[in-house]
C-alpha cells in the first residue's frame, strides 16, 4: 500500500472559537473606563517630551545596492530611545510615502536584510523596536525580567502597554518631521502585536493615511484571556492563577489596552486579516476589533490557517490596497 502524503503530520487544526456567521456578527460592546482619554491625554503629554525634535538618523551599510538604510533612534516614553530602521529606495528624492512597522510579542527591529519589501514597492518603511522585549531597546521603567503582557499588570499607570503605546505615537510622530517623508502619506502596520499597536498608534498619534491591521493581540482582552490556549494571553491567565487577584482588577487595567477602543477612535482606511484557526489571537477578539473600527474597512478571512495567517498572500493583498489612500504602489 503506497504512503499516504503528509499521512505523518500531526491532525490539522480544528476551528475552536465562533463559526464565521457568528464571527461576522460578533460585535461585543466596549467596556471601556469613563477617564480612557484624559488617560491617554495624560499619558502622551509626558511620553511625547521632545519626540519629535530628538529623532536621530545614522546611515548604516547594509550591504545592498537598491536600498538605503538608516539607525533610527526615536524619543519615546518620557523621552527614553527607541530604536527603528528607516529603509528608503537607493536614489529616493521623496517626500516618499512611508509605512511604519511594529513588530510581533518577544519580537524587535532584526536585520536591515529582513525590511526589503516596502523600501522595494517605492516607501519609506520605518521598523520600530518594541521596548524589553527581543530588540534593543530596553523597558527602563520595569526591567525585562518579567514577560511584557504582565509587566506592572495591578496598575494601569505602570502597566507595560503604556510605555509601548506612547513609543508607538512618538515613532509616528517623528517619522512626519523627516524630510524624505510626506507627512500626508503615512501608513501604520504590524501582525498579532503588531497589529495591535498599529490600532494604538492611528488612535493616539493623530490622523494616518491608513491601517494594516494582521491577526491583532491586545484586543477584547477579557474573552481573550479566557478562551486562548496558547501565549501571550495565557500568561496573563497564569498571573490570575499565581496572584490572586480578583478578575475584576485585572481586567480594569486590562480596559486601558484594549484594541477595540482603539479601532474605534480611528478613521483612516484599514485593511485587516483574521485566521480561523488562530490559536493565538482568537478570531472572535479581531472581529470584535474589526466591528469596532470607525473607519472604511476590510477584513480578509484566512479559514484554513493558525497564528501564521496570510503571509506573503495578505503581503501582496496590502499592496493593491495602499494604492487608494497612499498613492504608492
Amino acid at each position: 500500500m503506497p504512503d499516504v502524503p503528509y499521512g505523518g503530520d500531526p491532525p490539522a487544526a480544528t476551528a475552536y472559537d465562533l463559526d464565521l456567521a457568528a464571527l461576522v456578527a460578533y460585535s461585543p460592546a466596549r467596556d471601556e473606563p469613563a477617564d480612557f482619554d484624559l488617560f491617554w491625554k495624560h499619558a502622551l503629554a509626558y511620553g511625547r517630551t521632545g519626540s519629535a525634535a530628538s529623532a536621530r538618523l545614522a546611515a548604516v551599510d547594509n550591504g545592498l545596492s537598491t536600498v538605503v538604510t538608516h539607525d533610527m533612534t526615536i524619543a519615546g516614553y518620557g523621552g527614553e530611545p527607541v530604536k527603528a530602521w528607516l529603509t528608503v529606495p537607493a536614489g529616493a528624492t521623496g517626500p516618499l510615502p512611508c509605512l511604519v512597522q511594529f513588530v510581533g510579542y518577544g519580537g524587535g527591529r532584526g536585520l536591515p536584510v529582513e525590511h526589503l519589501l516596502w523600501a522595494s514597492a517605492g516607501y519609506a518603511h520605518v521598523v520600530v523596536d518594541a521596548r524589553g522585549q527581543g530588540g534593543e531597546t530596553p523597558d527602563a521603567a520595569c526591567g525585562d525580567a518579567t514577560p511584557p503582557v504582565v509587566r506592572g499588570l495591578p496598575d494601569p499607570e505602570v502597566y507595560y502597554y503604556r510605555r509601548a503605546f506612547v513609543d508607538a505615537a512618538c515613532a509616528v510622530d517623528a517619522v512626519r518631521t523627516l524630510s524624505m517623508v510626506d507627512a500626508g502619506r503615512i501608513a501604520v502596520a504590524g501582525v498579532s502585536q503588531g497589529g495591535g499597536v498599529a490600532l494604538a498608534a492611528a488612535a493616539l498619534a493623530g490622523p494616518v493615511a491608513a491601517v494594516l491591521c494582521d491577526l491583532p493581540f491586545l484586543c477584547h482582552w477579557s474573552r481573550a484571556v479566557r478562551i486562548s490556549d496558547r501565549g501571550p494571553y495565557t500568561e496573563v491567565a497564569r498571573w490570575c492563577a499565581s496572584h490572586r487577584r480578583p478578575a475584576a482588577e485585572v481586567f480594569a487595567t486590562l480596559a486601558y489596552f484594549d484594541g477595540m477602543s482603539f479601532a474605534a477612535r480611528c478613521a483612516a482606511p484599514a485593511l485587516f486579516s483574521v485566521a480561523l484557526m488562530d490559536r493565538v489571537c482568537p478570531p472572535s477578539t479581531v472581529y470584535a476589533a474589526y466591528h469596532h473600527y470607525a473607519g472604511p474597512k476590510e477584513m480578509v478571512v484566512w479559514e484554513f490557517n493558525d497564528h501564521e495567517g496570510g503571509g506573503p498572500h495578505q503581503v501582496r493583498r496590502q499592496l493593491d490596497f495602499l494604492r487608494g489612500p497612499m498613492g504608492a504602489g
